[in-house]
């Protein structure tokens, strides 16, 4: 098993080489050297499921592996219930696509924490996250993994612990470690191996070994303010960080095998191609 690398949907070079339809992504990624994509629906699932399927063939037939972004309005922690159950809806939807697409795994935003405690955020996140699991029982798509993502804004839910916690509750939820937003939401916190040795450890050891093998990943480095994130940049930036050589280092030394998803500001497939590379040159 090895670590997958590709971007959060398109690279400003995707339109420069004369790429126009999302069916030609796929011939794009090998093109740039990669392996996976996640295909953007944060402003809503708007893909039917007949041009999911027809898009996720595609992929396969060039070996690239699938993930999709659910919508960012999803708040798992809201206290209205109704936002709660229309968020069940939006997993449910975002999950029926990527199944489509012959891929298993969605990324979730769960919510802020907004006028009430972190303590009960997470305890709305949680019940809905349960509920959410069940949507996705009852309909047959038991093997799609939800993962819920790090966030980079302090007032946001989706600490490292946080994120932990939701993925107790069921062996298939895959926690997705965003490590720009690690960095940001704590100003910085990232700076040398042992500091993302430390969140290594911290998964296998609430999660165990099989997960922290296989978990989910976004990457960029990111500008931001004492409120956490601002923007994303790309890996040009020396300012910001983090670093993703670390990271790297210690996927290969653990033999990880997780999915790599660029998030970087207009140069995410050729930022994920740089992870790669520096992947493969330690092997």
């Amino acid at each position: 098993m090895s670590a997958l690398f590709g971007p959060a949907g398109n690279s400003e070079s995707f339109s420069k080489m004369g790429y126009k339809h999302s069916t030609d992504v796929p011939e794009y990624l090998v093109k740039m050297g990669l392996d996976a994509f996640e295909y953007q629906c944060g402003r809503g699932v708007n893909i039917g499921l007949d041009k999911a399927a027809v898009f996720g063939k595609i992929a396969k037939e060039n070996n690239i592996r699938l993930s999709l972004h659910a919508p960012y309005y999803i708040s798992m922690s809201s206290i209205e219930e109704e936002k709660r159950l229309n968020s069940v809806n939006y997993i449910l939807a975002s999950a029926r696509a990527v199944n489509a697409m012959g891929g298993d795994r969605i990324v979730v935003h769960t919510g802020s924490c907004g006028k009430i405690s972190r303590e009960e955020a997470l305890s709305l996140a949680i019940d809905t996250m349960n509920l959410s699991i069940k949507a996705l029982d009852n309909e047959g798509l038991s093997h799609i993994h939800i993962c819920p993502e790090t966030m980079g804004k302090v007032n946001q839910l989706g600490t490292l612990d946080e994120v932990l916690e939701l993925c107790k509750l069921d062996e298939r939820l895959i926690p997705c470690i965003d490590f720009g937003h690690l960095n940001a939401r704590d100003l910085g916190v990232l700076k040398n191996y042992s500091d993302f040795k430390k969140v290594f450890e911290k998964i296998e050891n609430v999660l165990g070994n099989d997960r922290l093998k296989s978990f989910h990943s976004h990457f960029s480095k990111i500008e931001y303010t004492t409120g956490g994130e601002k923007r994303h940049l790309t890996f040009e930036d020396t300012v910001y960080g983090p670093d993703f050589e670390p990271v790297m280092e210690l996927t290969y030394k653990k033999n990880c095998y997780p999915v790599f998803i660029c998030e970087s500001a207009g140069t995410q497939a050729e930022d994920a191609k740089a992870m790669k590379d520096y992947y493969l040159s330690l092997k």
